[in-house]
């Protein structure tokens, strides 16, 4: 048996437009861990926030680069346009009462590949879904607004918005480890590593819609996971191979990273497990200070008085 060098996912990374409305959203409203603040390590006078379960574990991890005031984005084909968590089944119900308590419009439930779910946007326009399993075995976020029982557990499903798969499927299945286990109207799920819940990939065949736009709503890049150092590195030979142009290793500080673009023009990462949110804060403190790369701490004053403050907070539902 080979070496199995892709887990699954590990994080989407999106834009938006306003750091404390994309906090609201993710925190406030879906109740995930605030895991980092840090900055985009190429443009410093960006914020770079994730979110997670408790560690920030990877097939959890949600992020963002929100720049202020920028244009919203548009969904199609080129985009990952939905990034799907799981919740328990029995979730359901809660999960729409405090979509509505919120006033976010949300459609379902609806039925894919036999599972119910909840499809809606964030402030930016993000696609979002959530997936009612009943075999998930991870724990959400543990916080005092949103029981147990019913909290976000990690990601459930990626759509890649493909106007011609063919070549997609090909990276997925032949260098990537994949593997196709369901098709349904043009949708294809195939599966990574042990499979179940942040291990799914769905290509969606859309030969006729529009093109997306990044933008405020867009995702920017997915990353998969890698084991280690060693595995990355193979599975970098194995895309090179195939004749992608794959960047050099980036350390990235939590984990280090190569991206190419699949034929799609969808940004893939492959990011490795370690070293973890906890190397530079404690797994209490995960996201309670602002994080800096060694090189820009000599710019700390500037880089805060630049980055607008933000407050992480799980809300309450109002009463209706």
């Amino acid at each position: 048996m080979s070496e199995r060098l892709i887990n699954g996912l590990h994080h989407v990374t999106a834009l938006a437009s306003n750091p404390q409305r994309n906090v609201d959203f993710y925190t406030g409203i879906l109740g995930l861990r605030f895991i980092k603040k840090t900055i985009n390590f190429d443009a410093p006078d960006v914020y770079h926030l994730y979110y997670g379960d408790e560690a920030g574990s990877p097939g959890t991890i949600m992020t963002f680069f929100p720049y202020v005031g920028i244009p919203k984005g548009r969904k199609g084909t080129g985009q990952l346009t939905y990034t799907a968590f799981t919740i328990d089944q029995g979730a359901l119900s809660f999960w729409m009462d405090r979509l509505a308590a919120f006033n976010i419009p949300f459609e379902g439930p609806k039925q894919r590949f036999e599972e119910k779910y909840l499809t809606f946007e964030d402030f930016d326009g993000l696609g979002v879904e959530l997936v009612a399993v009943a075999n998930d075995p991870r724990q959400g976020w543990a916080n005092d607004i949103i029981p147990a029982e019913f909290a976000v557990k990690g990601f459930h499903t990626v759509t890649l918005h493909e106007a011609s798969a063919d070549r997609t499927v090909q990276l997925l299945t032949e260098q990537m480890q994949h593997k196709l286990i369901a098709e349904e109207a043009g949708r294809f799920r195939f599966e990574a590593g042990q499979g179940g819940g942040g291990n799914y990939v769905d290509v969606l065949y859309v030969p006729n819609s529009v093109k997306g736009l990044q933008g405020a709503g867009t995702v920017h890049h997915v990353a998969f996971s890698t084991e280690n150092d060693e595995t990355q590195l193979a599975i970098r030979e194995k895309v090179l191979s195939m004749g992608f142009q794959a960047t050099p290793v980036i350390d990235r500080n939590y984990f280090h990273s190569i991206y190419f673009r699949e034929p799609g023009n969808i940004l893939f990462e492959i990011a490795t497990n370690p070293p973890g949110f906890t190397v530079d804060e404690t797994l209490e403190q995960l996201g309670s200070k602002l994080q800096l790369p060694p090189w820009q701490e000599p710019n700390r004053g500037k880089i805060e008085q630049i980055l607008d403050p933000i407050e992480p907070k799980v809300w309450a539902a109002p009463q209706r």
